[in-house]
């Protein structure tokens, strides 16, 4: 099972930092853990999604969309 987005995710996680083009759920996984800006509920499911994907319990597109909406919601989402 494939773990890259149909569509890239771009998201700006600082004021400073360059977009950041996420082309998979170890990218978004990435970002989750290490740049994003709170602890939120959304954060936590998208999390929880990508680990799903990763142990071949859920399909990307969850993941994807469960990103999606914890980006919106910190307000870092570019491009989906």
């Amino acid at each position: 099972m494939s773990s890259r987005f149909v569509r890239p995710v771009v998201v700006q996680v600082g004021r400073q930092e360059r977009e950041r083009v996420i082309f998979d759920v170890n990218d978004a996984a990435a970002i989750l853990l290490r740049s994003f800006p709170r602890q939120t509920t959304k954060r936590k499911l998208a999390m929880d999604a990508c680990l799903q994907v990763l142990r071949g319990e859920a399909h990307t597109p969850v993941a994807r969309r469960a990103f999606v909406a914890a980006a919106l919601e910190a307000n870092i989402l570019r491009s989906d």
